[in-house]
């Protein structure tokens, strides 16, 4: 008879050492009260939203006007031209093109060796692919010895600098 009264004791001590749970209800939300989300949802490659049922951001305050325009083509064809140095030192060459990459770019382009890269003049002017419901970026077409490499350019808002975000060596 003793065995079963230790084990009844010791369960009875094991209960009365564990926590009480909160036996409070949680208050209820209103409808006012619940959180909103204002951040915008992120895109996919497609330029289409990753989250099902998810809307494209608006443009706000973002939209192509001339400027824009001879900004993003003048930051383009600066880039490539720093680009297309393949006999420049390392070092100096992944620092020229910094200036004109977004940090993504800056770090996907500094262990580039120029010495590979088959690609040593710019040939023409750089001609943009438009998207006027995408200020935030563009893409570029620049003609080069090597033939013609695709840039993505980006920015952050309406004033800030255009920043090459990738090269696309021609498809060929």
């Amino acid at each position: 008879m003793k065995k079963p009264f230790t084990l009844l004791a010791v369960a009875l001590l094991c209960v009365s050492c564990t926590p009480a749970g909160n036996t409070t209800p949680a208050p209820e939300e209103s409808a006012s009260t619940k959180p909103t989300s204002s951040a915008p949802v992120p895109l996919g490659a497609t330029s289409g939203p990753q989250a099902p049922g998810g809307t494209v951001p608006a443009t706000t305050g973002v939209t192509w006007d001339q400027a824009s325009k001879d900004k993003a083509v003048e930051v383009a064809e600066k880039a490539m031209t720093d680009f297309a140095r393949p006999a420049v030192e390392e070092k100096q060459w992944a620092n020229d093109l910094a200036r004109w990459l977004t940090p993504q770019a800056t770090a996907d382009y500094s262990a580039v060796d120029p010495a590979n890269i088959p690609v040593s003049r710019v040939t023409g002017p750089a001609t943009l692919s438009v998207d006027d419901a995408n200020g935030f970026g563009v893409m570029a077409a620049v003609p080069t010895n090597a033939g013609t490499y695709t840039l993505q350019l980006l920015r952050t808002g309406k004033d800030a600098p255009w920043k090459v975000n990738r090269f696309t060596p021609p498809s060929s």
